[in-house]
Formats: structure tokens, sequence, C-alpha cells
């Protein structure tokens, strides 16, 4: 098994599938295997073999790691990233998939569960993902009715959105309270 992590196009593969995931089960979307298998692959990721159990677990996983994306404060995120690696260790390999360049990817047992698979690997995405850009570069939507997680690839001002669409819906907002009735 193993899940892209960081792509050397700076773009933190491995946390946009954790956002997606997260997002799937918050928003509501269905937990079945297979919609949690679809999301898995649409990432890149291994094939799991999900039952309802496994399926439930790995929601139950999601809704734990949004915990850790609530988190602005640095020193608290790495205290709770950390406490993942010591619980599910990471074995990162660097992988070629075919027409991709080097990339670094984590290994479980393949007699471990799926659960353990995406927890390892979202503790290294995250640990990388703080350590490259020494802040917590994620968060929730800001837009009112919102609250979507995101992972912040931007170099300049912090992201507040999850999508132009939400931005754009609140400075539009803003704007047309400020021009009045």
């Amino acid at each position: 098994m193993g899940d892209a992590i960081h792509d050397n196009d700076d773009s933190p593969r491995g946390l946009y599938f954790l956002v997606d995931l997260i997002n799937t089960v918050r928003d509501g979307g269905p937990t079945t295997p297979a919609a949690l298998r679809a999301v898995v692959e649409r990432h890149g990721g291994p094939s799991l073999d999900l039952t309802e159990t496994t399926a439930r677990q790995l929601g139950e996983a999601a809704t734990g790691l949004s915990r850790i994306l609530d988190l602005s404060d640095e020193d608290r995120a790495a205290e709770a990233i950390n406490a993942l690696l010591d619980r599910y260790p990471a074995r990162p390999r660097l992988v070629r998939l075919p027409g991709r360049p080097w990339s670094l990817h984590t290994r479980t047992p393949d007699h471990a569960p799926p659960v353990e698979w995406l927890l390892s690997t979202a503790a290294l995405a995250l640990a990388l993902w703080l350590g490259e850009r020494g802040r917590c570069a994620w968060g929730r939507c800001a837009a009112p009715g919102c609250g979507r997680y995101f992972i912040d690839a931007g170099r300049r001002t912090p992201q507040r959105f999850c999508s132009t669409r939400c931005g754009t819906r609140v400075r539009v907002a803003t704007h047309r309270a400020r021009q009045g009735p």
C-alpha cells in the first residue's frame, strides 16, 4: 500500500487526498466502502479492500484528523502530529509512478488495516507540510455556511477560503453590504 505524500512540483498530493476524505465525511457524503475507496483511488492511492467496518474506521479516523486541521498553533499541531507518528509510524519510500517523477510514499505492512495506512500517511504528510511551511498551512473555509477544509499551497498571504467561489461570494457580499440598500 502507498500514497503519494509530496511530489517534486511543490503540491502536497497526500494532503489534498486527506482534505477530500475529511470533507467527504464531514459533508455527510456516503461513507460506504465503495465511496471511500473511490476517494482514495481518485488521488492515486492504493486499491483498498474495505468492509463496512473498515470504511467506518476510515471515516472516524478522518474525523479525528480534522481536529489537527482545526489547529492554527504550530506547537500544538506539531505535538498532535508527533503523537500520530508515534502511534502510526510511517515507513517512507521513494516511488516512481508511471509518467511521474520520484515521490515520497508511505508503506505499511500488508497485514495492516486500512486505517493504519491512512493515519501513517496523514502523519507523514502533515509533518512534512508543517516542517516545509513553518506554519499550519491548512485550515477551514471562512465563508459563512461552508467550513470545508483546505490545504494552503500559496506562498503569500495565508489562505482563508476553500475555493475561489467561496472567496468571491464573501467579497461580493461585503461589497454589497458597504454599498447599502
